[in-house]
Protein backbone atom coordinates (compact mmCIF):
# COMPACT_ATOMS: atom_id res chain seq x y z
CA UNK A 1 0.00 0.00 0.00
CA UNK A 2 1.37 3.22 -0.73
CA UNK A 3 1.45 6.07 1.84
CA UNK A 4 -1.62 8.89 2.37
CA UNK A 5 -0.83 12.08 0.49
CA UNK A 6 -2.92 13.94 2.75
CA UNK A 7 -3.74 18.16 3.56
CA UNK A 8 -5.25 18.06 6.88
CA UNK A 9 -6.35 15.61 10.32
CA UNK A 10 -10.19 15.55 9.22
CA UNK A 11 -8.61 14.04 5.65
CA UNK A 12 -6.12 11.82 7.47
CA UNK A 13 -8.73 10.71 10.02
CA UNK A 14 -11.37 10.13 7.43
CA UNK A 15 -8.45 7.89 5.11
CA UNK A 16 -7.28 5.88 8.19
CA UNK A 17 -10.76 5.00 9.44
CA UNK A 18 -11.88 3.61 5.61
CA UNK A 19 -8.34 1.40 6.34
CA UNK A 20 -9.30 0.37 9.29
CA UNK A 21 -13.41 -0.64 8.24
CA UNK A 22 -11.40 -2.39 4.82
CA UNK A 23 -9.44 -4.08 7.32
CA UNK A 24 -12.51 -5.46 9.37
CA UNK A 25 -14.91 -6.68 6.56
CA UNK A 26 -11.53 -8.70 5.31
CA UNK A 27 -11.54 -10.17 9.23
CA UNK A 28 -15.67 -11.04 8.47
CA UNK A 29 -17.15 -8.51 10.08
CA UNK A 30 -20.08 -6.24 8.84
CA UNK A 31 -19.62 -2.90 8.21
CA UNK A 32 -23.14 -0.73 9.80
CA UNK A 33 -22.10 2.57 10.31
CA UNK A 34 -19.27 5.35 10.46
CA UNK A 35 -18.91 8.93 12.67
CA UNK A 36 -22.03 8.21 15.12
CA UNK A 37 -22.33 11.31 16.99
CA UNK A 38 -24.03 11.71 20.47
CA UNK A 39 -24.11 14.89 22.33
CA UNK A 40 -21.54 12.96 24.37
CA UNK A 41 -19.13 11.99 21.62
CA UNK A 42 -18.58 10.07 18.40
CA UNK A 43 -17.93 6.61 17.59
CA UNK A 44 -15.63 5.94 14.64
CA UNK A 45 -16.83 2.63 13.39
CA UNK A 46 -19.77 0.77 14.65
CA UNK A 47 -19.67 -2.58 13.21
CA UNK A 48 -21.40 -6.28 14.05
CA UNK A 49 -19.28 -10.04 14.49
CA UNK A 50 -21.65 -12.52 14.27
CA UNK A 51 -24.03 -11.09 16.89
CA UNK A 52 -22.15 -8.65 18.51
CA UNK A 53 -21.99 -5.05 17.71
CA UNK A 54 -18.41 -4.06 17.87
CA UNK A 55 -17.79 0.14 18.54
CA UNK A 56 -14.81 0.82 16.85
CA UNK A 57 -12.14 3.77 17.42
CA UNK A 58 -9.65 4.27 15.07
CA UNK A 59 -5.91 5.71 16.55
CA UNK A 60 -3.47 6.46 14.03
CA UNK A 61 0.13 7.39 15.37
CA UNK A 62 2.71 8.69 12.39
CA UNK A 63 5.52 7.30 14.68
CA UNK A 64 5.75 4.71 17.81
CA UNK A 65 8.84 7.15 18.88
CA UNK A 66 6.07 8.76 21.53
CA UNK A 67 4.21 5.89 22.23
CA UNK A 68 1.87 3.28 20.59
CA UNK A 69 -1.39 4.57 19.29
CA UNK A 70 -3.95 2.73 21.37
CA UNK A 71 -2.41 4.42 24.34
CA UNK A 72 -4.34 7.83 23.03
CA UNK A 73 -7.49 6.55 24.30
CA UNK A 74 -7.83 7.47 27.25
CA UNK A 75 -9.97 7.00 30.10
CA UNK A 76 -12.36 10.52 29.17
CA UNK A 77 -12.73 9.02 25.76
CA UNK A 78 -13.26 5.51 27.00
CA UNK A 79 -16.19 6.89 28.96
CA UNK A 80 -17.56 9.27 25.92
CA UNK A 81 -18.01 6.57 23.77
CA UNK A 82 -19.59 3.81 26.23
CA UNK A 83 -21.57 6.61 26.75
CA UNK A 84 -22.02 7.35 22.86
CA UNK A 85 -22.57 3.51 22.16
CA UNK A 86 -25.49 3.75 24.87
CA UNK A 87 -27.57 6.29 23.05
CA UNK A 88 -26.87 4.26 19.85
CA UNK A 89 -28.03 0.87 21.04
CA UNK A 90 -31.28 2.42 22.62
CA UNK A 91 -31.95 4.36 19.46
CA UNK A 92 -31.41 0.68 18.03
CA UNK A 93 -33.82 -0.70 20.18
CA UNK A 94 -31.71 -3.13 22.41
CA UNK A 95 -30.68 -3.05 25.56
CA UNK A 96 -27.36 -3.65 27.44
CA UNK A 97 -29.07 -6.40 29.01
CA UNK A 98 -30.26 -8.32 25.78
CA UNK A 99 -27.35 -7.30 23.53
CA UNK A 100 -24.17 -8.25 22.73
CA UNK A 101 -21.55 -5.78 22.25
CA UNK A 102 -17.96 -4.40 22.80
CA UNK A 103 -15.33 -2.28 22.53
CA UNK A 104 -12.61 -2.81 20.17
CA UNK A 105 -9.27 -0.34 18.94
CA UNK A 106 -7.84 -0.21 15.33
CA UNK A 107 -4.16 1.32 16.26
CA UNK A 108 -2.76 2.48 12.90
CA UNK A 109 1.26 3.29 12.78
CA UNK A 110 3.49 3.49 9.79
CA UNK A 111 1.24 5.25 7.10
CA UNK A 112 -1.15 2.32 7.33
CA UNK A 113 1.37 -0.46 7.00
CA UNK A 114 0.68 -1.86 10.23
CA UNK A 115 -2.88 -2.55 11.58
CA UNK A 116 -3.03 -3.82 14.90
CA UNK A 117 -6.66 -4.98 16.20
CA UNK A 118 -7.40 -4.58 20.20
CA UNK A 119 -10.57 -6.23 21.07
CA UNK A 120 -12.61 -5.49 24.22
CA UNK A 121 -9.79 -2.60 24.59
CA UNK A 122 -12.39 -0.90 26.16
CA UNK A 123 -14.30 -2.02 29.16
CA UNK A 124 -17.24 -1.27 31.32
CA UNK A 125 -16.76 -0.28 35.07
Amino acid sequence: MKPFTLKNKREIGSQYETLAKEYLIRQGLTFISSNYLSRFGEIDLIMKQANTFVFVEVKYRKSQKYGHAAEMVTYQKSQKLIKTAMVWLKQQGHTIDNTAFRFDVIAIHQQGHDVEWIKNAITQG
